[in-house]
């Protein structure tokens, strides 16, 4: 709020304070603002001076805060001194001069109570002459005897006249003085927290750019109790601005970092001032608060667990011990019943993390961890303690691996159904520890992909690729996972010795390797399950840098994640991935656990072919529709199916198949992308958007193992082109690799270049993308590309292209036979032949499917071909303009209904509630404001104000100021719906 514009959320406030400002003469008042540190106190007096400058008041600056005058009614005179110098006359320099003396005498009480006295004889009688008002910022940094002098001259000798608006932060009641000043004033006005409306729209202001509502929830909970304060929530903007945690997305700002390392400036002066009620603390004190931030980040500390830590321990452990009281007594860290510190503020805890520190703190989880497993034992206290297991991750090399690694895995057993997200850190912690040869580490893989599979924590399986690989390449079980579990490895001991007991040594060896081979190879379906819900290619070299770019091929030594591989190419993750004709598909066994085969939560090979093939033709999609159970419903999983390949929606495609198997999507990639086709078809594509915004900021968040959807990539561009924001459009396709085939890519990448007038680019360019899906055998979708060139092929007025097309849609529904291939081939011949009967039955096709876009083409070929045009074309209207489709699409209607002699109907805007700048405007109206006042309180021009005011009548149908005002002052605005919910000054 430095640049001096208009004051966000705090209309109301400048409102009464500018009311005061002007209140002079006989009911001249004093107001006292109250706000905490950062509430904007400062931006509301400055706005309402504005204000009532404006309206020709004079307003002067009362400043009592310098260290030169004598603190009292000295530092007063002083005050008053430099602001009667202001206004201007012979009689003002008398009375001026009369306060210089004042100053001078000695200040016994008497003495003070006679300066105070003619200090209000000198403003009574320069308001008399000039009526001004005063203002005094920062009222809580008076000196104590000032505050007493100042409280004492406004309740004992008020001067007459002359309105006064003092701000600060809450006052003490102990101080004395600032409570006289409480008592002196007439009204006290305390700044709220803003609403998360008003926050949503200082974060617009300070960005100059609208933002995602994922940023605006992350940065409200950062901010915790802070959340409404207006310099916390720029604060945060300004250090995310400045490590490059936000970009631009679509035209909105979104962040791209963790949520949990938002934090406030690490400016330790402003950082102090904002966040320290009381006295600031020095520079021990906030070196120590780092500490405990630090010693906060990974583990949960206990008061119990300080108490508990034995006599003489390192002293940089007892410093959190000692730094906790009085970060609590300020309110800075909250204790729960449970005795667990944490701070109020997560964005304070953030940048005190940010700051220097000479504290180690891994020496106090570490003692924290030894206090009870030197009592209890690892696996004892591990189990009865699994909060321990991140003080163990926290401990780092402070701890053993022997003790670290029994009280982790005891931990994540016990967590394991209460506390599972605290389970899997155990889990991952005692894997960074393990080697690759211990006996225990494939049980421990098996343990924490099933419990990440259970809750359908995906990043969390994905995160066991490294020791997973690591174990495959060291452990005899892990070589002869890698090699399809086909032969078994000699066992070195059974050599030369015909013992039974050698031989039943043998046979346990045997058992265990087989257990430990199955166990591996059900994590590495379960890692490319996850790879695949991330949208990753499911083996270690693809997408190393998340971008898609790379071609590594299928990998050899990984049976059991080639056929999740399989996946990419149909569901717009990847390349599609082939292997030369002839090459021998290596076979991997599957576990001999509880999960078989089609009963578990994996899929099992003959499922994986049939999601793979529901991209391609009906006859291979038939002859994998065998691993279904005989009772399921065979067309509609086909068409199910059908409809997730054509959309690359994997999360959908999966839940048909697995059925009540499917242990979900979780907030995966794939849950994201599935829930922006829902509703894209829906017709929400507002909302559509944000997900599509969601999905690429994930991908590009530090410390995240998500890469991007391509698809939801080409959807967002598709919507873009359509509302007509081309620059937005091919942004988001010039995101998407060149090796991406996927029809729903071609079908964007065309709509873009025609609409860009690139005709011929586009129709060639789509003619060559439908041959390269051909070749890759991706066939759903590419109705929709053939279908987009028809219409296409219809504007520009070629009838034998028309024609043409609509043969190829007729032979793709043969080879295909889907409910969108048979709509879009009604479609065709309704547009080509004039078959309305058929256009009719796509029509009802679309609707009963939900797709709402499909359903406006059927309705403008109906237009075209002559079926009840006037209603189509009323429709179509409607459609286009719920889905904000923009010009292009606009003026197709227009010359549709020119042709035709029909009138395109005239459409009130959908988003027809008011702003809430609108709301403020009409605000100032009701206050009888002018427009010259209008535009200095908005910081505006008078021409910006009458051409708003202009568009203003035109929505609320009002032909006058004087309409607009009573319309808004009875109720009557917001009785028709035009008034947004929580607006201000709306309960009248």
């Amino acid at each position: 709020m430095a640049d001096g514009g208009p004051v966000t959320g705090r209309d109301g406030e400048i409102r009464e304070v500018t009311r005061t400002l002007l209140s002079t003469g006989d009911p001249a008042r004093v107001l006292l603002v109250a706000g905490a540190a950062g509430t904007g106190k400062t931006a509301v007096l400055e706005q309402a001076r504005r204000a009532a400058v404006e309206e020709g008041a004079k307003v002067l600056r009362l400043r009592c805060h310098d260290g030169g005058s004598t603190p009292g009614a000295a530092a007063l005179a002083d005050g008053v001194h430099s602001a009667l110098t202001r206004v201007h006359g012979r009689r003002s320099t008398v009375r001026v001069s009369g306060t210089r003396r004042t100053s001078r005498q000695p200040t016994g009480q008497q003495g003070e109570l006679s300066q105070l006295a003619v200090l209000s004889e000198a403003l009574t009688d320069a308001a008399r002459d000039t009526p001004f008002a005063l203002l005094i910022d920062d009222a809580d940094r008076l000196p104590s005897a000032t505050a007493a002098a100042l409280g004492l001259l406004l309740r004992v000798f008020r001067p007459a006249g002359v309105p006064m608006v003092m701000a600060g932060r809450p006052l003490h009641p102990h101080d004395s003085g600032a409570s006289q000043l409480v008592a002196a004033a007439d009204q006290l006005l305390e700044l709220p927290p803003l609403r998360p409306a008003d926050v949503e729209a200082l974060m617009v202001r300070g960005l100059g750019r609208p933002v995602e509502p994922a940023l605006v929830t992350a940065v409200l909970r950062a901010l915790g109790p802070m959340a409404g304060t207006p310099e916390a929530v720029l604060s945060v903007l300004d250090s995310m601005d400045g490590r490059g945690g936000l970009v631009e997305l679509g035209g909105h700002v979104c962040l791209t970092e963790p949520e949990r390392t938002l934090r406030l400036t690490t400016d330790v002066a402003q950082l102090r001032r904002l966040c320290w009620p009381g006295e600031p603390p020095d520079a021990a004190d906030l070196d120590a608060a780092a500490a405990v931030a630090r010693a906060l980040e990974h583990a949960e500390i206990r008061f119990d667990d300080l108490h508990r830590l034995k006599p003489g321990g390192p002293r940089r452990a007892g410093l959190v011990d000692r730094a906790l009281a009085p970060l609590v007594g300020d309110g800075i860290l909250t204790v729960d019943e449970d005795g667990r510190a944490s701070f109020a503020v997560p964005a304070l805890a953030a940048a005190l993390r940010a700051l220097p520190t000479h504290h180690d703190v891994s020496s106090l989880h570490a003692l924290i961890t030894r206090s009870l497993s030197d009592r209890l034992g690892a696996r004892t206290a591990g189990g009865g303690h699994p909060r321990l297991a991140d003080h163990v991750t926290a401990a780092g090399g402070e701890l053993n691996d022997v003790l670290a690694v029994d009280v982790l895995l005891a931990a994540a057993r016990t967590d394991a159904r209460s506390d599972w997200p605290r389970s899997v850190r155990a889990y991952s912690s005692a894997l960074g520890r393990l080697t690759p040869y211990d006996r225990r580490t494939p049980g421990v893989l098996y343990e924490s992909a099933e419990l990440s599979l259970r809750h359908t924590d995906h990043p969390g399986a994905l995160a066991l690729g490294e020791p997973l690989l690591a174990c495959l390449d060291a452990s005899p079980a892990g070589r002869a996972a890698k090699d399809g579990g086909g032969a078994e490895a000699e066992d070195e001991g059974e050599a030369g010795d015909g013992g039974g007991g050698a031989r039943d040594g043998g046979r346990d060896r045997d058992r265990d390797r087989d257990r430990d081979r199955d166990q591996l190879v059900y994590v590495s379906e379960v890692w490319a399950l996850a790879a695949l819900h991330e949208h990753r290619l499911p083996y270690p070299d693809g997408y190393p840098d998340g971008s898609g770019t790379e071609d590594t091929g299928v990998p050899d030594h990984l049976p059991a994640v080639e056929r999740f591989a399989a996946l990419a190419g149909p569901y717009g993750i990847g390349r599609v991935v082939r292997r030369p004709e002839g090459e021998a598909r290596p076979t991997a066994r599957h576990p001999v656990t509880d999960h078989r085969p089609g009963s578990g939560p994996l899929p099992s090979p003959a499922e994986l072919r049939l999601l793979a093939a529901a991209s391609g033709g009906r006859a291979g999609l038939l002859k994998t529709l065998g691993a279904l159970p005989p009772d399921a419903d065979t067309a509609h999983t086909m068409d199910r199916l059908r409809h997730a390949a054509t959309h690359a929606d994997l999360a959908d495609a999966l839940a048909a198949v697995l059925g009540d198997r499917y242990t979900g999507s979780g907030d995966s990639t794939a849950a994201r992308h599935h829930a922006m086709v829902r509703s894209y078809l829906e017709g929400d594509w507002d909302q559509a958007l944000v997900a599509a915004r969601r999905i690429e900021a994930r991908s590009r968040t530090r410390g995240t193992e998500a890469a991007t959807a391509q698809c939801a990539r080409a959807l967002a561009a598709e919507i873009h082109c359509a509302r007509g924001e081309l620059g937005h459009a091919r942004a988001w396709l010039e995101l998407i690799p060149d090796g991406v085939t996927h029809p729903l890519v071609a079908w964007a990448r065309m709509s873009l270049r025609y609409w860009a007038g690139e005709t011929a680019h586009a129709l060639e360019g789509a003619r060559e993308d439908v041959r390269r899906a051909r070749a890759d055998g991706l066939l759903s979708g590419i109705e929709k590309v053939l279908l987009r060139y028809l219409s296409y092929a219809l504007l520009e007025g070629m009838p034998q292209a028309m024609r043409r097309t609509l043969g190829e849609l007729e032979a793709l529904h043969e080879e295909v036979g889907s409910a969108m291939t048979r709509e879009t081939v009604l479609l065709g011949r309704g547009l080509v032949h004039g078959e309305v009967d058929g256009a009719l039955d796509a029509l009802r096709s679309a609707d009963q499917r939900g797709d709402v876009y499909m359903g406006l083409l059927c309705r403008l070929c109906l237009v075209e071909i002559g079926d009840d045009s006037d209603r189509r074309l009323a429709e179509a209207s409607y459609l286009a303009q719920s889905l904000g489709i923009g010009r292009a699409t606009r003026t197709t209607l227009g010359h549709m209904a020119r042709r035709r002699s029909l009138v395109l109907p005239r459409l009130r805007p959908a988003r027809d509630r008011l702003s809430e700048a609108d709301v403020r405007l009409t605000v100032l109206v009701s206050d009888g404001a002018t427009n010259r006042q209008i535009a200095a309180r908005l910081a505006s021009s008078e021409k910006t104000v009458e051409r708003r005011l202009t568009q203003l009548f035109l929505r609320t149908g009002c032909r006058s100021r004087a309409e607009l005002a009573a319309a808004w002052l009875d109720g009557s605005l917001a009785d028709r719906g035009l008034v947004p919910d929580g607006a201000p000054d709306t309960a009248r």
